[in-house]
């Protein structure tokens, strides 16, 4: 294994790092960083999930922004709204200076303009759509950017983005250097594209689509519908974190109504959910206030959530690379996971994922001994944000102040333009509730309402 130093002058990279409680570069990491930092070719970058892809393009690409200006200079383009949303807050979290911006379909594309003009973001990350709306519109110039990242670009192209890309990639006439990263293999980079001499970077394993730090587990069901194995199985699980993944929206909905309705606290996610509930979804499941995310196969791409504990297939897996990213979720850089395969009595694993699986034997009779373990934490939902000149210490002011609650009572708060997540221990959530109904926060009246 090659190993690879790279001294970061304008970017203190301990300091990043520590920021966002990396301890250190993996070795794709650090070769990403010198292809991409050092050299002068495109970069390829194939690497399984979990193994800090965004982290490997943006520590380089902040050094090659020139910070002193107030235009767009490098495009991310991503398949999905949640992408977009997670690696800007990524980039954000560095504390780099270099500004960047999230743009996505789902909301007015005049709101995202007046935001790009009052921020003057460097980096903009965006689904292809929304990208070439505010190409053509002027609200970002084309000519003025050197550099396009394709991030999970098997999956744009899967989705079915390949002419809006083409046209994407087409409007880029200045552009000096592409960087595309996956973690499948594409068959061949399109055309369209333009790559010139490329440094590819390939760390996939073809013959191990379950890396060697994740438990797989054969669960039995007795019945054709698995439904009261899930519950049993997840009981077993205790309070960890556990994503459940199924193959349609509808089995979604129904999935998840059972669940709450035998008591845990789950999240919802799949396409077909409005952004607000998209969001509400993931930030509860995200900081600890659902124990369950019950999703189609849409979260298994493109979410960067640390310690989730178990991948559960209620549906099998319809394809070897959709195994591969569902698994991906779990057992992130060096942590241990586990996968469960909840299989019914007329169907089969998956050739591509039989290897050493253990069988997982449930308690017999149903339930004994087992109970639903509620999380520690409840989200709740603030109705001002950062354009009220709301920040994350006058959010604990007025939890501390008005609701009644100490500082260790709180756990992650996001603050977003016009609204901001919280998550409060599950004891005290009711409590702030009451005592901060019809207060002021900065002397603002706003709402205070859990997020269910």
């Amino acid at each position: 294994m090659r190993i690879f130093v790279v001294n970061m002058k304008d970017v203190k990279i301990d300091k990043v790092l520590g920021k966002l409680g990396v301890d250190s570069l993996n070795a794709m990491q650090q070769e990403a960083m010198e292809c991409i930092l050092r050299g002068r070719n495109d970069v390829v970058v194939l690497s399984p999930t979990g193994t800090g892809k965004t982290l490997a393009y943006l520590l380089p690409l902040v050094q090659m922004i020139d910070a002193e200006s107030d235009e767009v200079q490098a495009l991310v383009v991503v398949p999905g709204r949640e992408l977009a949303m997670q690696s800007d807050a990524v980039l954000k979290s560095m504390g780099t200076g270099i500004r960047s911006q999230a743009c996505y379909g789902g909301r007015a594309a005049m709101d995202e303009h007046r935001v790009l003009r009052q921020n003057r973001p460097h980096v903009v990350f965006g689904t292809p759509g929304r990208l070439n709306d505010h190409l053509d519109k002027g609200n970002i110039d084309s000519h003025l950017i050197k550099y396009i990242v394709i991030d999970e670009f098997d999956k744009c192209l899967e989705m079915g983005f390949m002419n809006e890309m083409s046209r994407l990639v087409g409007k880029l006439t200045s552009l000096q250097r592409r960087f595309l990263l996956s973690a499948t293999d594409a068959e061949q980079i399109p055309q369209f594209v333009e790559m010139r001499r490329t440094d590819r970077l390939d760390y996939l394993i073809d013959e191990e689509p379950l890396n060697d730090r994740v438990e797989v587990y054969r669960v039995d069901s007795p019945e054709k519908d698995k439904l009261a194995t899930l519950a049993q199985l997840l009981m077993t699980l205790g309070d960890t974190q556990s994503i459940v993944f199924l193959n349609y929206r509808d089995s979604v909905e129904r999935t998840d109504e059972y669940l709450r309705k035998q008591g845990f606290v789950t999240s919802a996610f799949h396409g077909g959910m409005e952004q607000r509930q998209r969001e509400d979804a993931l930030y509860k499941f995200s900081n600890g206030s659902a124990t369950v995310l019950v999703s189609t196969d849409l979260a298994s791409r493109g979410l960067d959530i640390p310690h989730i504990e178990n991948i559960i297939h209620y549906h099998l897996p319809s394809s070897e690379d959709a195994l591969i990213h569902r698994v991906g979720r779990t057992a992130r850089w060096d942590q241990m996971g586990k996968t469960f395969f909840v299989v019914g009595p007329e169907e089969h694993i998956p050739e591509y994922a039989e290897g050493n699986i253990e069988n997982y034997l449930l308690p017999s009779p149903f339930g004994e001994g087992l109970e639903v373990r509620l999380p520690r934490m409840s989200t709740l939902y603030i109705g001002k944000g950062k354009k009220d000149k709301i920040s994350k210490g006058d959010i604990v002011g007025f939890l501390c102040k008005k609701g009644g609650v100490e500082p260790s009572d709180i756990g992650r708060i996001d603050v977003n333009d016009r609204y901001a997540y919280v998550a409060v221990k599950r004891e005290k959530v009711q409590q702030v509730l009451r005592l901060t109904q019809g207060e002021k926060i900065k002397g603002i009246r706003t709402v205070v309402e859990l997020v269910r």
